[in-house]
């Protein structure tokens, strides 16, 4: 693992010096539920068969609240109820096949209020 360079100024490094300057512990991540979270997003489902080989794609875009792990969690639900395979990675989540209508179903049902279909 590469650890990356960060030019500090002056200050900055005067106050890594001062053991009482040392920050506070990280804060962990809210304790709201997925259903919580989710009614925040404003998701958009579409199909997708670039790059595929001609395989369409259920592709589900603009998780903003969401960690990996609850994307994955909720990939998992919607993969297990399509009876298909799929994948979360880089916010969003992908579902074999044409299963738009059942995502948006699934997820409305989960407490999404703003999902629109887009694209064809």
């Amino acid at each position: 693992m590469s650890n990356p360079k960060k030019n500090l100024s002056w200050e900055e490094f005067q106050a890594l010096g001062n053991p009482d300057n040392v920050p506070d512990e990280p804060a962990e991540k809210e304790d709201a539920s997925i259903e919580e979270l989710l009614q925040k997003e404003i998701l958009r489902v579409h199909l997708d068969k670039k790059n595929r080989g001609g395989k369409i794609v259920t592709v589900v875009r603009g998780f903003e609240y969401l960690y990996e792990d609850e994307l994955s969690e909720l990939c998992k639900f919607l993969k297990n109820k399509c009876g298909v395979g799929g994948s979360a990675k880089n916010n969003e989540i992908l579902i074999q096949g044409n299963q738009r209508d059942k995502v948006i179903d699934l997820l409305t049902a989960k407490g999404v209020s703003n999902i629109k279909k887009s694209g064809g």
